[in-house]
């Protein structure tokens, strides 16, 4: 990635207020048109909505949405619709215990409803806040039960909130809807396992990070050919009979040797919150959950979010921070000098994934705060991919298209993906996610303009 003129969060802030202004409106249209039965919305064919069965993991983006836009706007229609969404449809994504996308889900409605109660934006109520509470508190613990030992090399005790694969796989994904374990530990609650044995979250959280960044993240130390530093695998694959590590695979990259770049953005991002999350806490807190000291977890987990972060921006993007969906995707070798230039959406051979930019900007400032003096590239990484992402030609701001941010891929190698008439590769089409983690960053940006900072756990107020 090439950084000119980087923006500072003020030089945004005209760009924010016309995405949530598109926001609210077509969350509204949304609203309006959605048949429930379908499932959840998951990314727009020919501009409108349509469900994908594979896992309901996508509905709270779509109310979460409405919950972004409400916290802008102001506009008490979106509020109402987010609190009535979120009561009638996403108590079975409470309680589902066959995904690992809790944090997707129940953070983004009952966490962010939550999050603007204590802030004031919504007037306090003891029984509505203890009933978001009540939500993740049980959210986190059913996500901590979906749980697979693991061994690493020298024995040592690791473990991962497995996917919906089954006991034996772990995502990249996980990375970031790991958060709910440590919203819920920190509500005070813990998982009730045989016996009454009490199972710390916190722990549970710690060690999921842990295996993450030892098997799903390169860090360049081996004589493997595909270990390039911060280069990320989808899926790491286990022994369920002894936990041991066998193998790496994915579901939506090109290759278990190539980035995906959406599970590369997953890890960008979740780290970086990790870090955020682990500083707050006490060293006693810490070690008693895991073992370990707080500062040797933080270093592991700071390790693979530069790693990661630099590969993002060095290795697979375009010029202008936007990368196609796999650096391994063989339509690449047709583009010579793809990463020197701009990302082209509208090319003959790979489809961007604007998605996994929005997902990562935000994992950029996150970590370049933390890092503080020595972490201005990645601040001023971040602000410039939220400068492209909220232009055309990834901004819609046709008002029929249901979609905020176009150019988004959701399963390429399936072929998922919708592809216009007169077109080769997908293009101008949007996901529930992509226009989500689009509004977060939005507001991480707005939040900093203005003095101020967010994160999705609590902080002294």
């Amino acid at each position: 990635m090439r950084i000119d003129s980087p923006p500072t969060p003020a030089d945004l802030l005209d760009a924010t207020a016309r995405l949530f202004e598109l926001a609210a409106r077509k969350a509204r249209l949304i609203d309006r048109t959605w048949d429930v039965s379908r499932g959840a919305p998951v990314f727009t064919v020919a501009g409108q909505y349509t469900s994908r069965g594979w896992t309901e993991w996508t509905q709270g983006f779509q109310f979460g949405s409405q919950i972004l836009a409400f916290e802008d706007t102001g506009e008490a229609e979106l509020l109402e619709m987010a609190r009535r969404n979120t009561r009638l449809f996403m108590t079975p994504h409470v309680t589902h215990v066959g995904v690992h996308d809790h944090g997707f889900n129940n953070l983004s409605t009952y966490g962010q409803l939550r999050r603007l109660m204590r802030e004031g934006r919504i007037p306090h109520d003891e029984w509505e806040l203890a009933f978001y509470e009540l939500a993740l508190k049980a959210s986190g613990a059913v996500q901590a039960a979906r749980w697979s030992d693991a061994r690493g090399d020298s024995g040592q005790a690791l473990g991962y909130v497995y996917s919906f694969n089954g006991p034996h796989s772990l995502f990249i994904d996980t990375m970031r809807t790991l958060r709910i374990l440590g919203v819920a530990h920190q509500l005070g609650h813990y998982l009730a396992g045989e016996n009454d044995r009490r199972i710390n979250l916190l722990g549970r959280s710690i060690a999921h990070g842990l295996t993450t960044a030892k098997y799903l993240v390169f860090y360049g130390d081996s004589g493997h050919t595909y270990d390039v530093r911060g280069r990320t695998a989808h899926e790491a694959t286990f022994n369920p009979n002894d936990g041991r590590f066998r193998s790496r695979a994915t579901q939506q990259g090109y290759s278990p040797f190539s980035t995906w770049t959406r599970g590369l953005a997953w890890a960008t991002l979740g780290f970086a919150e990790q870090i955020e999350f682990l500083a707050s806490l006490d060293d006693a807190d810490v070690h008693s959950a895991c073992g370990m000291y707080k500062a040797d977890v933080l270093a592991t987990f700071e390790c693979a979010a530069r790693a990661t972060c630099d590969h993002y921006l060095d290795d697979v993007t375009a010029s202008d921070g936007i990368p196609y969906w796999d650096d391994g995707a063989p339509g690449l070798a047709r583009m010579e000098g793809w990463k020197e230039r701009p990302a082209d959406p509208f090319n003959d051979h790979e489809p961007v994934d604007s998605s996994a930019a929005a997902i990562a900007g935000q994992g950029l400032i996150r970590l370049g705060r933390y890092l503080g003096d020595d972490g201005g590239r990645y601040t001023q990484a971040g602000l410039a991919v939220a400068r492209t992402l909220m232009s055309p030609p990834y901004l819609s701001e046709d008002e029929t298209h249901q979609g905020l941010l176009l150019h988004s891929v959701y399963h390429r190698p399936n072929g998922w993906d919708h592809v216009p008439a007169g077109r080769k590769v997908p293009c101008g089409e949007s996901s529930l996610w992509g226009d989500y983690h689009l509004l977060e960053l939005a507001l991480l940006i707005r939040k900093l303009a203005a003095g101020r900072y967010y994160t999705f756990f609590d902080t002294p107020q």
